[in-house]
């Protein structure tokens, strides 16, 4: 690929040293404008980006990446905005594809297969099959409402053009996603939280049969209807991760609610302290 497409991408970075190299490898080639929204890495992870010729611009780190896409998508030079993972690439099928769809201009937001690695394999179900997790990643930046809510931050505005390619005819985003239980979980940590006060925000439920219903919905989803069950020891226990991420969130949210806060308690745990020891006292 020759011509450089008008488009800005768009990658949000923090300690993504060893990821970054092989997604800036994948877009340098067609795009003239690459924008790292970089969190105050400890690595190498800046360097690594001025050296592929990538602008970048720093944002406070948080537990999550979405305000930090936000804020870099506003700084984007061209009008057509490809957001990209540091831990994704584009194959050169693909980008052939993306920049065709640009060039042709009938299209405002385009719909990009997303293939997921997972535990050391590609997992093409569960959830996280390339077509179902389509990702809308291409679009112009009219045509959209940029917002900094967890894992969903992109919403099309009424009349856009929409545009949902699929895995076999024009391929996907190339995702190495978790690369074992530890990440998984130290992951889940963080965006449980978030996604806890969020939902306390918008008033959601948090009451037990409704948790039981969710996890018992993620259950299905993922092992029965999402196919599970053909990968093996990982389908199992991706299943189980999953639905304890869901009832993470309503543990958490179900904490908040009940005012549960980390300095609440450690106030009442001197408090129960304090009366054990008066006892110590008046023995003495």
């Amino acid at each position: 690929m020759t011509q450089l497409a008008p488009v800005t991408v768009v990658i949000h970075t923090l300690n993504e040293g060893k990821n970054l190299p092989q997604a800036l490898h994948s877009v340098r080639p067609w795009v003239d404008d690459i924008l790292v929204c970089d969190m105050y890495s400890d690595d190498d992870t800046v360097a690594i980006a001025k050296r592929y010729g990538a602008r970048v611009c720093l944002h406070e780190r948080v537990g999550f990446v979405e305000p930090a896409r936000a804020f870099a998508i506003a700084q984007a030079r061209h009008d057509w905005i490809l957001v990209l993972d540091a831990d994704e690439l584009i194959p050169v099928p693909l980008a052939r594809v993306l920049a065709q769809v640009i060039a042709e201009g009938r299209t405002d937001v385009c719909w990009i297969p997303r293939l997921n690695y997972l535990l050391g394999e590609p997992i093409n179900g569960m959830g996280w099959g390339a077509d179902e997790d389509a990702q809308m990643r291409l679009f112009r930046r009219d045509a959209v409402v940029v917002t900094a809510g967890i894992h969903r931050s992109f919403y099309s505005i009424s009349g856009s053009r929409e545009r949902r390619l699929n895995f076999r005819d024009h391929g996907a985003i190339v995702h190495f996603n978790y690369i074992d239980i530890t990440q998984f979980i130290e992951k889940l940590n963080r965006y449980t939280t978030v996604e806890a006060i969020q939902a306390d925000q918008l008033g959601k439920p948090a009451w037990l049969p409704y948790a039981m219903a969710i996890a018992f919905r993620e259950a299905m989803r993922r092992y029965v209807f999402g196919g599970g069950y053909r990968f093996g020891w990982r389908g199992v226990y991706l299943t189980v991760l999953m639905v304890g991420y869901r009832l993470a969130v309503q543990a958490k949210l179900r904490e908040l609610r009940a005012g549960n806060t980390s300095a609440s308690v450690k106030a009442h745990y001197r408090r129960e302290a304090e009366s054990y020891l008066k006892a110590w006292d008046s023995d003495g």
